[in-house]
């Protein structure tokens, strides 16, 4: 979840010709019965399994793994490896406390990939789809999403770990390369080396290098609009989709961040020699003194020089299509949150002062945000609370993106809004989560891992189908569907995805009071 700043080229042949092959980074080839698949990869051959409709290669490295010296650097290349590198597990994922989005893990060894294509896949050049988990930039792991349903529709997706926390976007100038060089977003190079890795390799697995779309979720989809912004992944892919990922379009300066990682430093006693110090620290005390609310990007002045939002504004970015969106009810997850972690819940006695908590504003502004969404238009006021939240982190920051991307490049626009979307995350608290924060995932993936079972009923289930269809034609061809038109700013036409089938709507900046907050 975001903070709230927060199939191959399938031929008969012979292994010695794969082995021949695997140098280049080239040809797959099918083993018998039992014995799983081979592909030849830069690095050295992998083998996979084919699990139901699905050849699955897992845990494969991109880079080398970030410890001891490497730790706060640029990703390194993977070591070659000899013979056929077993790919039927998961590997370690990246460091962080357990949590309801992710597994707790101290393996800084963690730079790993996975890939999922069509079993037995006759069709090279299928479209390649590289997801980003989301976690605040805190927590999060790959194998929690199983895709599946994206796969079935023609898909090679890629699931990527990428390093988190302290560990991935910790600036002090201490750690910079070079004298006054960028320091931090390691966990955006991570991102753009596991690009570069999915264009060097994964036309061995079936898949066309020329057409690869970025997508992910809360810090997934923040991600992706880093990624679309960086220079350094201008090329590495030709679409995006961005999932509740306009929670912060304004990024912290290298000053403000090394700064904060100075405090970090001086925290865990690292104020002198702080360099060696900090790639000495056990993995355990960099968590236990990290950020707990999660962590964003840089402006580093290398892999982000400037921030989303001016970007976006100034057309200073990729241009490829994108589709992006968010839910109706995000913040309801977040209130949920709040709860669980021991806090009061929202009444009307501090209605005002939540407010204030929440998007750090004085009292005053706060009354005046209060009068715009008084408790008598809500069934409660923590759903009066997530409205809030909903609409000035979420949901009008969206709509501008939308304006200004969409003066540059194709752009699709989309609200997921089944309200009665399965629980995974949290208990109840005695209000319902709608449409809350991250409900939509398992509308594209089998989600494994989550605290609770989800069941989509026989109408979900087609609206599912239908946002996979979605997700992968814009993969395959730019376009989503026919009936899912160009977002324009003169029209706003967004897609409202309700079971059983989207419809259009038009009045979503009325819905959510955007002409209230942009005129604050």
């Amino acid at each position: 979840m975001g903070s709230f700043r927060c199939a191959r080229i399938f031929a008969v042949i012979s292994i010695t010709v794969v082995a021949l092959l695997a140098g280049a980074g080239g040809a797959s080839a099918s083993a018998g019965p039992g014995r799983g698949l081979i592909v030849g990869t830069a690095d050295g051959q992998v083998q996979g399994t084919t699990t139901g409709a699905m050849d699955e290669y897992l845990g494969i490295p991109y880079a080398a793994p970030p410890v001891g010296n490497l730790r706060w650097r640029s990703p390194q290349p993977a070591a070659p490896w000899p013979g056929v590198r077993q790919a039927t597990a998961f590997a370690p994922h990246c460091p962080q406390p357990a949590s309801a989005f992710g597994t707790a893990s101290m393996s800084e060894d963690c730079l790993y990939l996975n890939v999922f294509a069509p079993a037995h896949a006759t069709t090279a050049n299928l479209p390649v789809m590289v997801w980003i988990h989301g976690g605040s930039l805190l927590v999060g792991e790959s194998d929690d999403y199983n895709p599946a349903p994206l796969v079935r529709h023609g898909a090679i997706v890629v699931t990527i770990n990428y390093r988190l926390g302290a560990l991935g976007f910790l600036a002090d100038s201490a750690l910079a390369s070079t004298p006054g060089g960028p320091a931090g977003d390691y966990g955006l190079m991570d991102q753009q080396a596991a690009l570069r890795w999915v264009h060097d390799n994964i036309q061995g697995f079936g898949g066309n290098p020329r057409n690869v779309t970025l997508f992910g979720e809360s810090a997934g989809g923040a991600s992706t609009l880093s990624q679309l912004v960086s220079p350094e992944a201008s090329g590495l892919f030709q679409r995006a989709i961005v999932e509740s990922g306009t929670y912060d379009l304004t990024q912290q300066s290298q000053a403000s961040a090394e700064s904060a990682g100075a405090a970090f430093a001086a925290k865990v006693g690292c104020s002198t020699d702080t360099a060696a110090c900090l790639r000495a620290l056990p993995v355990s005390t960099i968590l236990a003194n990290e950020n707990p609310t999660g962590y964003e990007p840089t402006l580093d002045n290398a892999v982000l020089p400037q921030s989303i939002g001016t970007a976006l504004a100034s057309g200073q970015f990729s241009h490829v299509p994108v589709a992006i969106g968010t839910n109706h009810d995000e913040y309801r997850l977040f209130v949920g949150l709040s709860e669980e972690e021991g806090n009061p819940p929202v009444t009307a006695s501090n209605y005002v002062a939540a407010i204030s908590t929440v998007l750090g504003v004085p009292a005053s502004t706060a009354a005046t945000i209060a009068d715009e969404y008084p408790l008598s238009d809500y069934p409660s006021p923590a759903v009066a609370l997530g409205a809030v939240g909903t609409d000035a982190i979420f949901a009008c920051h969206a709509l501008t993106a939308e304006d200004d991307l969409s003066k540059y490049v194709p752009t699709y626009a989309y609200e997921f809004n089944d309200e009665n979307a399965p629980d995974r995350y949290l208990p109840s608290y005695g209000f319902p989560y709608g449409a809350a924060h991250a409900f939509e995932l398992q509308y594209l993936f089998d989600l494994s891992n989550t605290p609770y079972p989800g069941v989509l009923s026989a109408p979900q289930r087609l609206l599912s189908q239908a946002m996979t269809r979605d997700w992968v034609n814009l993969a395959r061809t730019g376009a989503p569907a026919a009936d899912w038109p160009r977002f324009t700013a003169a029209d706003q036409r967004t897609l409202s995805l309700v079971p059983p089938r989207p419809q259009l709507e038009t009045n979503y900046a009325a819905a959510h009071h955007c002409s209230f907050w942009n005129a604050g």
